[in-house]
């Protein structure tokens, strides 16, 4: 790799972790702005997020007695930066992923993981007995919902891999030939079914109602998170919001890989950029209100034991169910 790729690939990232936290703190703005809205409230302004933001990163960062100082410190590090990371392989704004050439599916899905085992690794490094329980009951979610997720990124890559010989766990393979166009009516609804599962593990990988156990203020009083304050917290608001993005995004990758400017004949690069970008966005911000902001409106905190029912046998069925209704699609 030469000089000049590196020095790209350094400012792309930087580009993309500062989009990425941007919309991510944007749509938790939406978000709280339109849950508030559908419970009767007036709620707090949309760029609350980044006030909230702005004042941990000025408040002081207290360390707990008793706590592991350098590993409680290097847990919201950590968390971010594989959070942002998660960005330069999964493919943004229709464009294709930065490094796309250099990680696939497999890679992001160990990546997604990541975040999760800082939270863990933070909570059981501040001494706390709530931040101990929060980091027992993230251990739990993370072994939970990974089968349904692996389940429905294998399924994708098996139905990409009957049309060509490219690596089928490439995000690029895929998107070249959409999953939609590979199946008859009844893989259809199975694809229709894996959407559906990959859809319910997203308010688990971002920690939002039902599935927050793991912070539950109520029960918890902030659970891993409850001894974090100034920077650290800063660090791990942010991590929350690109990690939001990130899941939804890399349904878009997996589902919905389609760009509106071949549609309408676009050859002007810049404006095909553009067309591409927002719809893209359109699609992130509609999959984020059913998978997240329809979800925790509408139902309460799960228990951590239904939770892991829910996803290890519930969303697991369905996932399997939607891979036997594409097989039986091929047989035909």
């Amino acid at each position: 790799m030469s000089t000049a790729n590196i020095f790209l690939i350094i400012i792309g990232s930087v580009i993309l972790a500062v989009a990425g936290a941007f919309l991510g703190l944007l749509y938790r703005g939406i978000d709280r702005k339109l849950v508030a809205r559908m419970q009767a409230r007036v709620g707090p302004p949309i760029i609350q997020p980044f006030r909230d933001v702005t004042k941990l990163f000025m408040k002081e960062n207290i360390v707990p007695d008793g706590a592991v100082t350098w590993l409680y410190n290097a847990a919201p590090f950590l968390c971010l930066i594989t959070s942002a990371l998660l960005l330069l392989y999964i493919p943004l704004f229709g464009q294709t992923a930065l490094l796309d050439t250099y990680g696939d599916l497999i890679l992001i899905l160990y990546l997604f993981i990541i975040p999760s085992l800082a939270l863990v690794v933070g909570g059981f490094a501040s001494s706390s007995p709530f931040a101990t329980v929060g980091a027992q009951r993230e251990m739990v979610m993370m072994m939970s919902y990974e089968l349904p997720l692996a389940v429905v990124s294998i399924t994708v890559a098996w139905v990409i891999s009957h049309v060509t010989t490219a690596n089928p766990f490439m995000l690029s393979t895929i998107a070249a030939y959409p999953v939609w166009n590979q199946v008859g009516p009844t893989g259809f609804i199975g694809v229709f079914l894996l959407l559906f599962t990959l859809m319910m593990v997203t308010p688990a990988e971002a920690t939002k109602v039902p599935f927050d156990i793991a912070e539950a203020e109520t029960e918890l009083a902030g659970g891993v998170l409850v001894e974090y304050s100034g920077r650290n917290m800063g660090l791990f608001y942010l991590a929350d919001g690109i990690k939001a993005f990130a899941i939804v995004s890399l349904i878009v990758a997996l589902f919905f890989p389609y760009n509106l400017s071949p549609v309408f004949g676009i050859d002007v690069a810049w404006l095909a950029f553009i067309v591409d970008a927002l719809f893209f966005l359109v699609k992130v911000f509609v999959l984020m209100f059913f998978s997240i902001t329809l979800v925790r409106t509408s139902m309460a905190r799960f228990k951590v034991s239904q939770a892991s029912w829910i996803y290890i046998v519930v969303m697991s069925l369905i996932g399997l169910l939607g891979l036997v209704l594409i097989w039986l699609d091929f047989l035909v």
